[in-house]
């Protein structure tokens, strides 16, 4: 598991990166045109044509999702306007999800954050329970959170990027970032605890940290 979270971190400061290049060429890049939507080009508006694609996309959507991506190539996602239609209700269903899974993780974060408390507390056959229950936890929150991730990753690219959403998506990248490093360093403190007491305390500091990032997160990106 804290293998598949450091590849969810690198991809993730990938992300970031093209991210927040996005976001700063809002104001000045053009459409890409290379795909047309005919509804619009017909709209008599001679000036602008509708593009199928955003002119700047995740790593990880245009793998799938790119001209080029595995899905286009295998012609289970052909890039036409009614395919597109289909991928953003694909879109609306996977950040649905997306949300739904990133709840249940927050509620994993609270609640090993209660039975570490408990457990700090416990000695003998208790403190045996405490630590199992706590350790069952933390993977089905490790589990939800890899979803949450994987599901904003991989999800259809929008038509165009939106401006009024770029300072909320701005943040977003930012608490992502420390949350995905948060949880990495919180699973590697997690296994250095239960051999030497000493790293407890760096353990909760980082599970904190992870759970103050994620939350505001989880708020600030409306999709």
């Amino acid at each position: 598991m804290p293998k598949l979270l450091l590849i969810l971190l690198c991809l993730g400061v990938q992300v970031h990166a093209q991210n927040t290049l996005r976001v700063s060429e809002l104001s000045a890049s053009a459409p890409d045109t290379t795909f047309v939507d005919p509804m619009t080009a017909g709209s008599g508006n001679s000036s602008y044509v509708q593009p199928l694609l955003p002119h700047k996309m995740m790593a990880t959507q245009r793998v799938f999702w790119g001209p080029k991506g595995l899905l286009r190539i295998m012609n289970v996602a052909p890039l036409t306007v009614e395919g597109r239609e289909k991928e953003l209700d694909v879109r609306r269903f996977m950040l649905i999800a997306h949300q739904v899974t990133g709840y249940v993780t927050l509620a994993g974060f609270v609640v090993q954050g209660i039975l570490e408390a408990k457990a700090n507390n416990a000695t003998g056959a208790t403190y045996d329970q405490l630590l199992n229950a706590q350790q069952t936890t933390a993977t089905i929150t490790n589990i939800a959170y890899g979803t949450t991730a994987l599901l904003s990753l991989t999800a259809p690219p929008k038509l165009i990027a939106d401006r009024r959403t770029a300072s909320r998506i701005r943040l977003h990248n930012y608490l992502s970032l420390i949350h995905l490093t948060g949880i990495v360093a919180t699973n590697i403190l997690a296994g250095k605890a239960a051999q030497n007491s000493e790293f407890r305390p760096y353990h909760r500091v980082a599970g904190l940290t992870t759970f103050a990032a994620f939350a505001p997160a989880l708020i600030a990106l409306k999709f």
